[in-house]
């Protein structure tokens, strides 16, 4: 059995008309044996249920996307679980113990975070760390205007990076932790090196600039300010809404880690910021937004 997800950065990417990477899971007795991550040929929409029809894909597992998508990956065979966000790899996790639900959700050909009065559906999403080192920081990311791969007028990944390991598949393994020691996320934790083209934008830029240049063996330590990393927080990713505009999230608590939709019908997770008698405030910045990050990096292969 193989599982598709629309992919950027770690994450669910949202919409399947233009995810410019999907990751491919092997699956053998219910668990995931391997995975790869692929470029989507410079091809969109419709035009995507052939590809992954070409790898032999049983499940989609993807944001929005539209009428016609759905109809073509009918027509392929491939089953569509869509409505995920968060961690592509804890989605798939999700799906096979049978928790991952598809909502069916709809999406034009417009994608954006757009915080749109009256258009927000709620609904809870267990949105714990994993594969952080994968998660997008907004600069650099796959599919982000400057350094996506697979490109229309060529398919290719276009290099951010220069070095001997620029524009190849590398696997790696990595620990991440805070300054405070406490660690975040570990591919050695999961038993299975993280995948990806290196210099390709499609992991965060320190820790894609400190493998582009890195040996087959080699251990690497390193400390990334939150520049290199997810950013600094966006004040305008903070927002506010009354109770009666989203139903259902009067009965959020602070800190809960919910997913909304927004005005064009796809999901982002956000966390439940503030509350009170009337109104709700969430918050839709990486978690580690703002953060310093350290990480063990240690280069298992060059592919």
């Amino acid at each position: 059995m193989k599982i598709a997800a629309t992919y950027e950065n770690g994450n669910i990417f949202q919409h399947f008309g233009r995810t410019e990477q999907f990751k491919i899971y092997e699956i053998e007795d219910g668990k995931v044996i391997s995975s790869q991550v692929i470029g989507n040929d410079g091809l969109g929409h419709g035009a995507l249920a052939g590809l992954l029809a070409d790898h032999a894909i049983d499940v989609l597992i993807c944001g929005g996307l539209g009428a016609g998508a759905q109809n073509a990956l009918a027509e392929a065979g491939v089953e569509v679980v869509a409505g995920a966000s968060g961690s592509a790899d804890e989605a798939v996790e999700s799906y096979l113990k049978g928790e991952l639900i598809s909502t069916g959700a709809n999406c034009d050909h417009h994608h954006g975070e757009d915080h749109a009065c009256g258009d927000h559906g709620c609904g809870h999403h267990d949105d714990e760390e994993g594969g952080c080192c994968g998660h997008g920081g907004d600069e650099g990311g796959c599919g982000s205007e400057e350094g996506g791969c697979g490109g229309c007028c060529g398919g290719g990944p276009r290099l951010l990076f220069e070095g001997p390991n620029a524009g190849r598949t590398v696997r790696v393994h990595y620990e991440g932790t805070l300054n405070d020691g406490s660690k975040f996320d570990s591919s050695y934790d999961r038993g299975e090196p993280l995948e990806f083209i290196c210099g390709a934008g499609m992991m965060i830029e320190g820790f894609d600039k400190a493998v582009v240049d890195m040996e087959p063996g080699e251990v690497r330590n390193i400390h990334l300010m939150p520049e290199e990393a997810y950013g600094q927080p966006d004040p305008a990713a903070i927002f506010t809404l009354r109770f009666e505009q989203l139903p259902g999230s009067e009965a959020l608590e602070v800190g809960e880690h919910i997913h909304i939709t927004n005005s064009f019908g796809a999901p982002f997770p956000v966390v439940v910021k503030a509350k009170d008698e009337s109104t709700i405030t969430f918050d839709a910045n990486h978690e580690m937004a703002g953060k310093e990050l350290n990480f063990k990096v240690e280069l298992v292969e060059v592919l």
